[in-house]
């Protein structure tokens, strides 16, 4: 595994970040990663992610960020900025945000739910105020107020077989906002470019944020860990997104790549909807064209100790590739990783990152094309006719 910086925790009191939080009195021995300010384990990662994979677990995610966009135009503006469908989402309802540049590459994602009033944005660590100098510059005349909001973000895990209405009503009550992710199921206007629904390794996942209020959140976590809720680190929440084939920006659009190149054209693009910075080359390759690079899962074998880190090039023989972007040791499947790497690179073939060999995994078809691409490009009628 990639060194993390750990400490282990004194159980009274902990100094997170600027903020004081008591919750962690209830989590005994906790180590903590230094970077995220979260725990990292509770001293048995397999153990943990095991926990999350059954279902009713709970862990602090509090290095994502939150921002609130309050004002009668927030849906209208936010719709004509970005790839998600504002202006048809209902009251609690969750969708992801992807905001283009001129040329179709990630520059900022976020995952999005209005309450009815506001629209709350969940962005990656670091990300928040990117977006908010982003959304500043485009706000003209808009009626619309943009806050950055302190909270802690909760990831609870259920299995998709327990999952109810009366558990939504709980979460909703707990929270100020709670966020479903609808990873992987491909929502309406999206796509997939290779894994279908009723076939994708995460289909029985379902996993919810909640956003809390500071003061609140040792009550609420008390209260989950009273319910029987086990407390799970981020190695293991991590872990699961991998084998989940679920990109994260922080990591996985760190070089800002397009939404194919990741299958997120499934849950954070509408592709009937116009009018954002980068729409016309997400629908020129939906239609037209191939993503030059493809998201792949990676089974790696290698030396004991530390893995690969992500940033490491992927190499096929003495040519480089890709590079790899997320990497765990999974309880089930060992050492594992996520890299985005050149379409053309054989699926067969076997790739070298560092010292590990590895053995790829579809997740973005080599073939390149999506759920709702024309099986031939439009206009090959007329080119065969004219031959």
């Amino acid at each position: 595994m990639p060194k993390r910086q750990l400490m282990t925790t004194n159980p009274s009191r902990l100094l997170i970040r600027s903020r004081r939080i008591d919750m962690y009195s209830l989590f005994s021995g906790a180590v903590m990663d230094a970077a995220a300010a979260v725990p990292a384990h509770f001293g048995n990662p397999f153990a943990e992610e095991e926990s999350l994979r059954r279902g009713r677990s709970v862990t602090d995610l509090s290095f994502l960020e939150v921002i609130t966009v309050a004002g009668v135009d927030r849906k209208t503006w936010l719709h004509n900025l970005s790839t998600c469908p504002f202006n048809e989402m209902a009251a609690g309802e969750s969708r992801e945000m992807l905001i283009l540049d001129p040329h179709g590459h990630i520059e900022h994602a976020a995952a999005v739910t209005d309450d009815g009033e506001t629209i709350w944005l969940i962005t990656d660590t670091g990300k928040a105020q990117l977006l908010i100098d982003f959304l500043e510059s485009m706000k003209f005349m808009m009626r619309v107020d943009i806050k950055r909001v302190p909270a802690v973000v909760l990831g609870v895990s259920t299995s998709l077989s327990e999952f109810s209405e009366d558990v939504r009503a709980t979460h909703s009550e707990m929270a100020l906002v709670a966020w479903e992710d609808p990873w992987p199921r491909t929502l309406p206007g999206g796509a997939d470019y290779g894994l279908a629904d009723d076939v994708h390794p995460a289909r029985n996942t379902h996993r919810t944020l909640l956003v809390l209020g500071e003061q609140s959140a040792p009550v609420v976590v008390e209260k989950l860990l009273g319910e029987g809720m086990t407390p799970v680190g981020l190695v293991a929440w991590e872990a699961a997104r991998i084998v989940d084939r679920r990109p994260r920006a922080a990591l996985d659009a760190a070089d800002q790549p397009l939404p194919h190149e990741l299958d997120w054209i499934r849950t954070a693009v509408h592709l009937n909807k116009g009018c954002y910075r980068g729409q016309e080359t997400v629908a020129k390759l939906v239609n037209l064209g191939r993503p030059p690079r493809r998201f792949t899962y990676l089974y790696l074998e290698g030396p004991e100790g530390d893995l690969p880190a992500p940033g490491t090039e992927v190499f096929r023989g003495e040519r480089r590739v890709g590079v790899l972007t997320s990497v765990a040791r999974d309880f089930e499947e060992g050492p594992v990783g996520l890299a985005l790497i050149k379409r053309s690179t054989p699926v067969s073939d076997q790739l070298r990152v560092g010292d590990f060999v590895a053995v790829q995994e579809e997740i973005v078809s080599a073939e390149g094309k999506s759920s709702v691409s024309p099986q031939e490009r439009p206009g090959s009628e007329l080119r065969k006719g004219a031959k």
